[in-house]
């Protein structure tokens, strides 16, 4: 299985390793929101138990009624103090409280939200210190064709700017902005040039738009919304909990008109399902890293590709593709004589490559050189096809009556 973990060659930092010379941490303010959280936290505790923040706890005094005890690491135990007392040593620390607040009261419960915002400053890996002075000039990650730009405020709240990786270096009044989230539900149905995509992990997102100030829960609803559930299927990967419903096992499910693709198993079986994944789950046409096998002991022999999201079962465009194919292929098979010169062959098989891997709009018309070129397409229909549009090929094997 491929490293669950996206691609973090985008990172500002770097990756996180931590080395004995801190950066200087920006300066950061206690807001009270921060600060009351603490209190409110401190009051759900046992009088023996601690807020752990990094380097230092905090909590009630068991031995002063209404005051507090402060554990900073490596220094004496600091008892007693009041809640003035306890708001100057805290301000003292604002980076690494905010840091708390930010992650355990604004983002809140653990899982995949919490996991993606944390994997986004690797706040798992690197300190407080090495974080916010790289928030403090924006930390870059790439999420598929997402660029978010993480940047944190002097009272150490988190703000993300999410836009086409495409676009990094458009300046931000040339795009079109937004603010609302669920704005994407709009820039995700067409592709640059107008058409429905009908597979959102298609690498077709169209450029031209940012979200240049959302709050950690909005960004996270962003990405959803961009990439429905690559998150938390990331999340489950990371934790070893990732559910792949293998290809025989998905079709067997399927009923009605999709039941024909059951019959689609006759011979080598799989060998069908490999000419599907090869069609459908290259990474030219999908972000997701197809994670699905034939079945549970039987691999096919097609890649599964390098995308950062893993794909955890045949999707809806797969399964589509694959009813239409099991239709076409249960025809049986007839021999063709056509002539053509050699040059007429190469130049079948270019533009069967180049419709297949979506060049044309690449292939200049005056590149008469190019096998595709849609002027030596046409005229190879005007020297081959009939006035009804049919290839002038003889079948060698004629049925009765023809």
């Amino acid at each position: 299985m491929a490293d669950p973990t996206p691609d973090p060659a985008t990172a500002t930092p770097d990756g996180g390793t931590t080395t004995t010379d801190e950066p200087a941490v920006p300066e950061t303010d206690l807001p009270s929101d921060a600060f009351d959280a603490v209190l409110d936290a401190i009051g759900d505790l046992a009088p023996d138990e601690r807020i752990r923040f990094e380097g230092f706890a905090v909590g009630r005094d068991p031995d002063a009624e209404g005051a507090y005890v402060l554990e900073p690491a490596g220094d004496d135990l600091r008892t007693g103090l009041s809640e003035r007392d306890l708001h100057a040593a805290l301000a003292e620390r604002a980076p690494r409280v905010t840091d708390w607040y930010a992650f355990e009261r604004v983002v809140g419960e653990f899982g995949p939200r919490r996991a993606f915002l944390r994997w986004i400053e690797d706040a798992d890996g690197a300190t407080v210190a090495t974080r916010y002075a790289a928030l403090s000039e924006g930390i870059e990650r790439a999420w598929g064709q997402l660029r978010i730009t993480a940047t944190v405020t002097d009272r150490g709240e988190r703000r993300y700017e999410v836009r086409h990786v495409d676009d990094a270096g458009v300046p931000v009044d040339d795009l079109e902005t937004h603010d609302d989230p669920l704005d994407a539900r709009e820039i995700v149905k067409l592709d640059g040039k107008g058409r429905y995509r009908p597979l959102k992990t298609a690498p077709s997102l169209r450029r031209g738009w940012a979200f240049p100030e959302l709050g950690p829960r909005d960004a996270y609803e962003l990405v959803e919304t961009v990439y429905p559930a690559t998150v938390a299927n990331w999340h489950r990967e990371r934790e070893g909990d990732l559910d792949v419903n293998h290809w025989r096992e998905t079709m067997e499910r399927q009923s009605g008109i999709y039941g024909v693709i059951e019959t689609w198993d006759r011979g080598e079986g799989h060998e069908h399902v490999n000419w599907v994944a090869e069609a459908c789950c290259d990474d030219s046409q999908c972000l997701k890293r197809r994670e699905w096998e034939y079945d549970e002991e039987t691999d096919l022999d097609v890649d599964g590709g390098d995308g950062v999201f893993p794909c955890r079962e045949p999707c809806s465009v797969v399964v589509s593709a694959a009813r239409k194919w099991t239709r076409l292929e249960s025809e049986q098979p007839r021999t063709y004589e056509f002539e053509l010169t050699p040059s007429e062959k190469e130049q079948l098989e270019a533009v069967v490559d180049a419709v297949a891997d979506g060049r044309i709009d690449e292939i200049r018309e005056a590149d008469t050189k190019e096998g595709a070129n849609r002027y030596r397409a046409r005229f190879l229909r005007a020297k081959l096809f009939d006035e009804e549009g049919n290839l002038g090929g003889v079948p060698t094997d004629p049925d009765d009556g023809e």
